[in-house]
């Protein structure tokens, strides 16, 4: 089967290698344009327009780590060799804190690296596919589609001759190829939607008369700022025995381990805060702030110098759950989605590459497991999206909510708290006045939180 992905980010080129190495032959469109470059330093200075948090903060989640683990180790070990580090449960502890190993340990293991190293490692190994082939500098414009299309190809690279038409399957349109940008296209059995939380994908989908999706849109309220830094010769990280963030209601702020001795810090504010954003854009006042701040100012106490001289900023931030499955039924036949083009939550749970390579996984799965037939495929990666990823994004939606409440209520001078008959201020409250200390000094507690803060 020839598959087209739209979109070289994580979501496109993890797709690209997982069905390359199930023996599809796949053909990544990249609009920007991007040469492979030599080192994790190089890969750094990306032109990546079509992707502008790659010059953010980015976690890289033990769930993510385990499917790399499990299913292509030799991409986990190329990271390492190329500078990422595995943070493992335990290593950096509260003081004072008794730790006894357990052995679903070795499931906590996060990957600290830029996301322009991952990228780059990740198309790299893509590239090694015989059967992968990357197109960059040009931008898909459009779906082709083909009244006479098989909707149930063969896991090969030729298609059986049908006499199905799009009438005979409920007026659902057949995606045949894309359109690019310079009128030229091209043909595909499927089509992998990996184009973004700004995927156009809906627009186009209306255009060949499909059924609308349904979208849930929520905004995060928050606007993301963010720098990167890398240690001097002679310094080294500062321990990591507390806090890594924190959140004051009008701004919450994390320290990002990267490869290749560098850190990033992001400070979040909320999106009407107009002043307080103007402000932190600026690169003096950002470092200033950060180091008054108690899990970002051991960072930025002369041990780093900063490579990114301006402070990148990001508006926009939504969560975003895109169905594609609708009453029991996919809209089109040959198009399926991946990464942010199905999902996008808030940033800060630093969820995104972890969530967008999930994806593909289930998607290969699901291809595997009904090679004869797209649209069960189709229907089963959905089942499976809505199964296994689908509580992440509610739970980050009930999240942003309650920060939204509590932001606004401190803005205000009042106790976000002071309402003992509301659950929601309940609920903060033993959150605040419980967990939090057991963090400190539970080591049961502690691990069964980072568990849930790594998709486990």
């Amino acid at each position: 089967m020839h598959v087209v992905v739209v979109g070289g980010g994580v979501a496109g080129l993890a797709s690209a290698l997982q069905l390359g190495r199930a023996g599809h032959q796949v053909t990544v469109v990249e609009r920007d344009d991007t040469p492979m470059p030599h080192t994790a330093d190089e890969a750094f200075d990306w032109d990546r327009r079509g992707a502008p948090q790659v010059r953010h903060s980015h976690a890289f989640l033990a769930r993510l780590r385990n499917l790399l683990r499990d299913h292509q180790p030799d991409v986990l070990e190329a990271l390492l060799a190329e500078g990422a580090t595995e943070m493992r449960f335990g290593d950096s502890l509260p003081p004072g804190m008794e730790f006894t190993p357990e052995p679903e340990d070795e499931e906590l293991v996060m990957i600290a690296c830029r996301r322009t190293t991952f990228e780059w490692v990740l198309r790299r190994a893509a590239l090694a596919e015989p059967g992968v082939t990357i197109r960059t500098g040009h931008a898909a414009t459009a779906l082709l589609t083909s009244p006479n299309a098989d909707p149930t190809p063969k896991f090969s690279s030729q298609r059986a001759p049908s006499a199905h038409s799009e009438e005979n399957f409920g007026g659902i349109p057949v995606v045949s190829g894309v359109r690019l940008d310079d009128g030229s296209e091209i043909g595909a059995d499927l089509v992998v939607a990996a184009n973004g939380r700004r995927s156009a994908v809906a627009e186009w989908l209306a255009a060949i008369g499909a059924r609308p999706v349904a979208e849930t849109v929520e905004d995060t309220g928050i606007v993301y700022a963010s720098r990167f830094y890398r240690l001097l010769p002679d310094a080294d990280l500062p321990p990591r025995t507390g806090p890594i963030g924190g959140d004051l209601g009008y701004v919450k702020y994390g320290t990002f381990v990267g490869d290749n001795r560098t850190f990033s810090v992001t400070l979040a504010v909320p999106s009407d805060d107009d002043e307080l954003r103007r402000r932190l854009s600026d690169p003096v006042a950002f470092d200033e702030a950060a180091r008054t701040l108690p899990a970002t100012a051991l960072w930025l106490d002369g041990r780093a110098e900063p490579i990114t001289p301006q402070v990148h900023l990001m508006a926009g931030l939504l969560n975003k759950w895109t169905d594609y499955v609708v009453d029991g039924e996919p809209v089109v036949t040959g198009l399926i989605p991946v990464g942010d083009a199905v999902l996008c939550t808030n940033p800060l749970y630093g969820r995104g590459c972890s969530t967008a390579y999930w994806s593909a996984h289930l998607l290969t799965t699901a291809l595997v497991d009904h090679a004869d037939d797209l649209r069960a495929g189709a229907v089963a990666y959905d089942d499976a999206l809505r199964a296994e990823i689908l509580p992440w994004y509610r739970a980050s939606v009930e999240q942003d909510r309650e920060a939204r409440r509590v932001s606004a209520a401190m803005l205000a001078g009042e106790d976000p708290y002071a309402d003992a008959s509301d659950p929601r201020a309940f609920t903060r409250s033993v959150l605040r006045d419980g967990l939090a200390p057991a963090l400190r000094t539970d080591q049961v507690v502690l691990r069964a939180f980072v568990r849930n803060l790594n998709l486990l």
